[in-house]
């Protein structure tokens, strides 16, 4: 057996990987488009908090509660690719918005500055918080923006670029209004604006964002508003005309509570980028990043195969395409907890993982998730040693061999260990937990996207 890993916590259960080193697993992380000014290189790098820090949750209560948002995420961004095919037929285009997300960033707005916690999304486009006068505005723990106290607001006019790469639109004499939905009954409307942000002490004029005085549906109350980092115009990425960014989010069990400053996941913008991989230089796996015409917010990869143990699953290559309607395809995304794999894929994943995990199955589905195999008796209650086949996925140009901590999650109170993935229609998503301690860097002038094993604690 190879040399193992021991990772200490309050309650301990060993999982041993096949042909996989051992890990422990815990019950308890400008070109800008500015309408003012030139182009002038901004980087900067934000900490990120996990929308249930706090709660003093276990990992496994708080792996519960994202595998729920998780799956009314993945509901939303079926439904609306739904919608976008039958709206195909008769030539007309609307662009998925995910919504929600797992991970908060903290900003200021305005001058002189107000500070805000706002969503961390990937997968939708549109940068916005909730702004008075407000007809209707969802309980946040931060305040409501006052356009009226900044010096620096200014509407955008209709004739502006961001205006017109809004999906939904309405010009009015004083400036352009929006709506932008997230395919349920989610949406924010409001004028679309431009104003100072402030990352990090690093200001940034001129940033395009909806001022939302109409704003409702579930998921959204954790901040007061929500940064888009999707491939559309309206990003945060595409509107500082960054050729990377990156994040690195802690393990599930690093951020249960209240947890120290420098042990938050991050985010970093720009060429401060580069001098963070200089510095952690380590193996790298990277994959080209795949555009969809159809949904063109999404980072999409290409997945080729799946093993299990030493097992190649027999998945067909069409699997994971982007097919000609724009369904299918796999995306990367921080916003969604678990990774959701296509229905015929994960049942073969489903059935290999149970022929190789030499435990029984728990059929009681009394945790949310598809597969759970019950912890084998111990006389110590506090630890237990079981073994699980390693996990590998095949990108084009990587073979990513996750940690055990990545996709087997255990509970020594519910006396269960499941794994971090479930099945899909339509669409597949590479989720947070597999991406947790790793460097994921979207580099959109090469188009393609690294995972660089990290210790996100301490960077």
């Amino acid at each position: 057996m190879a040399a193992s890993l021991l990772l200490s916590f309050s309650t301990i259960l060993f999982i041993i990987l096949f042909i996989s080193p051992c890990i422990t697993l815990s019950t308890s992380r400008r070109i800008l488009h500015d309408h003012v000014s030139k182009h002038r290189e901004t980087s900067f790098r934000v900490a990120l908090k996990h929308v249930d820090s706090g709660k003093n949750l276990t990992k496994f209560e708080r792996l519960q509660r994202g595998v729920m948002r998780g799956n009314l995420r993945l509901e939303r961004l079926i439904n609306n690719m739904m919608a976008t095919l039958s709206e195909s037929n008769s030539q007309v285009t609307s662009s998925v918005h995910a919504g929600n997300g797992e991970f908060l960033m903290n900003l200021a707005i305005g001058t002189p500055p107000e500070t805000y916690s706002a969503i961390m999304d990937t997968g939708s486009d549109l940068i916005w918080t909730q702004c008075k006068p407000c007809t209707k505005c969802f309980d946040a723990p931060t305040p409501i923006f006052d356009p009226k106290k900044s010096s620096t607001f200014s509407k955008v006019s209709c004739s502006d670029s961001l205006c017109q790469a809004l999906p939904t639109s309405d010009c009015e004499s004083d400036g352009c209004e929006y709506l932008y939905s997230y395919g349920d009954y989610s949406s924010t409307q409001g004028v679309l604006a431009t104003e100072t942000f402030t990352f990090d002490k690093v200001p940034v004029s001129g940033l395009g964002f909806g001022c939302g005085e109409d704003n409702e549906g579930s998921g959204f109350n954790q901040g007061g508003g929500l940064v888009g980092l999707g491939r559309g115009p309206l990003s945060l990425v595409s509107q500082l005309k960054q050729s990377k960014f990156s994040y690195c989010l802690t393990s599930i069990n690093d951020d249960t509570s209240s947890s120290s400053e420098n042990s938050k996941s991050s985010l970093v913008m720009g060429s401060l980028t580069s001098d963070i991989l200089t510095s952690n230089s380590t193996t790298v796996f990277t994959t080209p990043l795949i555009k969809n015409p159809s949904q063109p917010s999404f980072y999409y990869l290409s997945l080729l195969g799946i093993s299990v143990g030493n097992v190649d699953l027999p998945i067909k290559k069409s699997t994971f395409a982007i097919n000609s309607d724009g369904s299918g395809g796999m995306i990367v995304d921080s916003g969604t907890t678990i990774t959701y794999l296509e229905e015929s894929a994960f049942d073969m994943l489903k059935k290999e993982f149970i022929s190789q995990t030499k435990l029984d199955v728990d059929n009681s589905d009394s945790t949310g998730l598809d597969l759970c195999f019950g912890l084998p008796a111990t006389d110590d209650s506090s630890e237990v040693s079981i073994e699980i086949p390693k996990l590998v996925f095949h990108f084009d140009g990587a073979s990513l061999d996750l940690p055990g901590e990545n996709y087997m999650i255990g509970d020594m109170k519910s006396g269960l260990a499941c794994l971090a993935m479930g099945s899909s229609s339509g669409i597949s998503i590479f989720g947070n937990i597999q991406q947790q301690n790793m460097m994921v860097v979207h580099d959109l002038e090469k188009e393609t996207l690294s995972f660089i094993p990290t210790k996100c604690d301490q960077l």
